[in-house]
């Protein structure tokens, strides 16, 4: 079930809803929550919803252990078993793919669906457990509360990724006032508006290319453009719509996008890009090397693993490992030497960064169905003819100006005007929902999306 369908916007959700703000007890609306959540994810996967029940119950069982006595042994075996299940699930296949292309050996390829969400939740029920062998945090006595934590569907399938720490409070006491649920309302639209408007019409630009054959120089960059943005859309949209919903249940998760592509530097773009995941390694894998403190080589080294496991986390395939050491040549770059050069320019260093983003998820998209990693880099770099651009600009022209302007503080500084007046606000609403909701239903060719001249 996905957040911009049908059956979730007019089902689901408002059944949801209604079911959660008639109860008066808090522990009454958990246990709503909590069914919800699991049905949620069980909609699509009903198997897997027993890993992710098993994956909560290793960490509510370690926890409780960590309480009693922290062994460093244990905390290694907490670890090595959260991750053996993204090992085998998520990357088994491409492990023996590659024992048997380097030894020559020939096992079979396990075949095996990657369940949905399970590198979000790994990684929240692993801090989780951490958390609490550092005794950043008491252990949840409750399993049904700790399972709430890693299940709630909100932010199960795309994040932000959540520590326990930031939400425990609210797992026992919450309050859900009109003016969370109005705000929540208004950032799910906007998130869902980001999804179906901007990111799936993106998508048929990009599926057209894919179709296509001896394509130009200019129709690859054109491509390569409308993937950054897609990305963009269809990731951050989930994340508004996520953090709309959990403040309507009366949580506050934390901010994910902060407008990446308006930075001025690959660290910042970092700082500002799927930010709980980069506040993740961070937390967890970086400073426990020792950070910055132990000397500029050891950093560097630091550096390197972090990024080269932020690679690996995004997906089994070489293309993302590349991506994620690209960039650790980047940052480690700029720490070395670029970064005061960069901090004193103004326009240049936003064109430097926004050419080796677009030339990064050019890596990541490598790995799509019809797209060959070679070829891509040949084509982006080396002239070419081919199919023209010309056609899909002026079909796609002002989709492309609008989603670059959305990418800016401009748009936030007009929803900011909307917003003062009570009736543009709820007539900005209701607009982007019922557009939203015309393409969910399938009216693609309306000239709300792109324009045919």
């Amino acid at each position: 079930m996905v957040f911009s369908s049908l059956f979730f916007l007019y089902i689901f959700l408002p059944l949801c809803l209604l079911l959660y703000f008639i109860q008066r007890s808090l522990t009454a609306k958990n246990i709503v929550l909590l069914c919800a959540s699991l049905v949620f994810y069980a909609w699509g996967e009903p198997v897997y919803v027993l890993l992710m029940l098993a994956v909560s119950a290793l960490n509510w069982g370690f926890s409780l252990a960590f309480e009693k006595k922290r062994s460093r042994a244990l905390l290694a075996l907490c670890v090595a078993l959260n991750l053996s299940g993204l090992i085998v699930f998520k990357y088994a296949g491409f492990l023996v793919e590659n024992c048997n292309a380097i030894f020559k050996t020939a096992f079979a390829v396990p075949q095996i669906s990657l369940p949905i969400g399970i590198s979000f939740y790994t990684f929240q029920a692993l801090s989780y457990s951490v958390d609490v062998y550092r005794k950043d945090v008491a252990a949840q006595r409750s399993y049904w509360k700790l399972l709430l934590y890693v299940s709630m569907f909100p932010q199960l399938i795309a994040g932000p990724i959540v520590r326990y720490a930031d939400i425990a409070p609210q797992l026992d006491s919450r309050q859900t006032t009109l003016e969370d649920v109005s705000s929540g309302a208004c950032r799910f639209v906007i998130g869902l508006s980001k999804k179906v408007l901007l990111a799936n019409v993106l998508y048929e630009l990009i599926t057209a290319f894919q179709q296509s054959r001896d394509l130009s120089v200019l129709y690859f960059w054109l491509y390569a453009v409308s993937f950054a943005l897609q990305l963009y859309f269809d990731f951050s949209g989930y994340s508004d719509m996520a953090i709309g919903l959990g403040r309507i249940f009366g949580f506050r998760f934390q901010e994910n996008f902060n407008y990446p592509y308006i930075s001025g530097s690959i660290t910042e773009f970092w700082r500002r890009w799927h930010m709980t995941l980069s506040g993740w390694f961070r937390e967890y894998v970086y400073i426990p090397l020792g950070g910055n403190r132990k000397g500029l080589k050891r950093q560097i080294f630091n550096l390197f693993v972090v990024e080269l496991l932020t690679g690996i986390w995004h997906g089994a395939n070489w293309n993302f490992i590349c991506w994620g050491l690209y960039y650790f040549v980047l940052l480690a770059a700029e720490k070395l030497f670029l970064l005061p050069h960069l901090q004193k320019g103004k326009v240049w260093p936003h064109i430097y960064t926004l050419f080796l983003v677009v030339v990064g998820w050019a890596m990541f998209v490598g790995n799509d169905t019809g797209v060959s990693f070679g070829l891509l880099f040949q084509k982006l770099f080396i002239p070419s003819g081919g199919v023209s651009p010309l056609y899909f600009l002026r079909n796609y022209g002002v989709l492309l100006a609008v989603s670059v302007v959305c990418c800016t503080p401009l748009i936030e500084k007009l929803w900011d005007v909307l917003r003062r007046n009570v009736v543009t606000r709820c007539a900005a609403i209701l607009t982007l929902l019922v557009i939203s909701t015309a393409y969910v239903v399938g009216s693609t060719n309306s000239p709300f999306l792109y324009f045919n001249f």
